[in-house]
């Protein structure tokens, strides 16, 4: 049975949605890694001596791709 006109079109925007819904979830989830990345490393830079503190925004990115690399898998 083929849908008509109005139920294909309701169809592609749920489709539509839900691919929206889910690209902007996984926005959050990586931002989520990078938050989560930050605030480990900074505590952990704590314990080492005040010269050694350094973090880089490589090594939070680097963190937050292991994060979401280890979630993914």
């Amino acid at each position: 049975m083929a849908l008509t006109a109005e139920q294909q079109a309701q169809v592609e925007l749920t489709a539509a949605m839900a691919q929206a819904n889910a690209a902007a979830e996984g926005k959050r989830a990586r931002l989520e890694a990078v938050r989560l990345a930050k605030e480990t490393l900074i505590e952990n830079a704590r314990s080492k001596s005040v010269d050694q503190r350094d973090v880089t925004a490589d090594d939070i990115t680097t963190f937050a791709a292991a994060l979401t690399a280890y979630i993914d898998a």
